[in-house]
């Protein structure tokens, strides 16, 4: 459930608000109790005078609607008052400077042909959406942005901390995202260094290129540019999806089933194998490592962890108003109020007869 909007208003000019409404709907229910213990108070004088008739004062003398109504008046009057400082009144305001620190990431996609083959369920680039949708989730103050690439890289999304707006993108990513197929790293490293260049410098934050792929290379450009990004301090990682042992390109029709299967000039399908080898050389050029995206041990977590563990810089620094938490204005007189309806006594005791209490 989503939190509620605050209620704002003034206090004899000062700023104030509720952070929870919510939480006076409770007072729906302290009003039922009211209106319950005032029908069992006149249900119980009405039973007594009927009992007893003229005779009820002298029979009850304690049974008087004072002291009940004013043990059941306390007691709700304190729920109300429990139940406005679970709305968490807030009032005065006091001016603070919130920062921001993280690392800028910068998610490269394959979305070439090849991810669309079934070692790894549904496909590879189903499951790589799914790991990286993830990731974008777990994400906490880092910036972040995204590169689809195939025979050609296009930017997805600059960096960001709306992580709401990368999902959204994320989402959109296809095959049919880059016009030109084929498998060119090279391209998407030159693409994700660009996202990188084109953010503000921040001074001591760590820049990581995450290449979620495969690993085929059919340009061979993938060391060099890995070779230039490590130069310019920036980290690569991959995440690698798929299997060694081979799989072929599955041909989808218009309703997402497979029509058949992808095959070379010879007639023989195409076979497509997780090239592990190409992204150790090219995350090894740049101070990165290879998690495998079915990997408990050493996938998606592991690297969440990795990046933890790099330098965070200063994203943002602005200005914040923050109010003052005054619940406890409610809640003590609350406790307060609950306690004294318990120790006080329901009637009088009854005082016994003179001649009773001369002997």
């Amino acid at each position: 459930m989503s939190p509620a909007a605050p209620l704002a208003f003034h206090v004899l000019g000062a700023p104030a608000r509720l952070q929870d409404p919510r939480a006076l709907w409770l007072l729906l229910l302290v009003a039922a109790l009211g209106g319950l213990a005032i029908y069992r108070l006149l249900g119980r004088r009405a039973l007594l005078r009927r009992v007893a008739g003229a005779q009820a004062a002298r029979l009850a003398p304690g049974a008087s609607l004072a002291r009940p109504a004013a043990r059941s008046g306390g007691a709700l009057l304190g729920l109300a008052l429990l139940a406005l400082a679970l709305s968490r009144p807030q009032c005065g305001t006091r001016a603070e400077l919130a920062k921001r620190y993280g690392v800028d990431l910068v998610i490269a996609l394959d979305v070439s042909r090849s991810m669309r083959a079934r070692d790894v369920q549904p496909d590879r680039l189903g499951r790589a959406l799914l790991e990286v949708g993830e990731l974008v989730d777990g994400l906490a103050g880092d910036r972040v942005g995204l590169v689809a690439f195939a025979g050609e890289a296009f930017v997805q999304c600059p960096l960001t901390t709306d992580y709401a707006a990368a999902r959204l993108f994320l989402r959109a990513i296809t095959p049919e995202s880059v016009p030109q197929q084929g498998s060119d790293l090279g391209n998407a490293l030159q693409a994700a260094r660009q996202v990188l260049d084109g953010s503000d410098q921040g001074a001591g934050r760590a820049k990581v290129v995450l290449l979620v792929s495969d690993g085929e290379d059919l340009e061979g450009a993938a060391r060099g540019a890995a070779a230039q990004l490590a130069e310019a301090g920036v980290r690569i990682h991959a995440l690698a999806v798929g299997g060694a042992a081979g799989e072929p390109i599955p041909v989808l029709g218009a309703d997402g089933e497979v029509k058949g299967y992808r095959k070379d000039r010879r007639g023989q399908p195409i076979v497509t194998r997780l090239d592990r080898a190409t992204l150790e050389a090219v995350t090894g050029a740049a101070g990165g490592e290879v998690f495998e995206i079915g990997s408990p041990d050493h996938g998606p977590a592991a690297f969440r962890a990795a990046l933890d563990k790099l330098e965070k810089g200063e994203l943002e620094s602005r200005l914040t108003v923050e109010y003052e938490d005054r619940f406890a204005y409610a809640a003590a007189p609350a406790l307060l109020l609950l306690l004294l309806s318990l120790a006080l006594p329901e009637g009088r005791r009854a005082r016994p007869p003179a001649g009773e209490e001369a002997s």
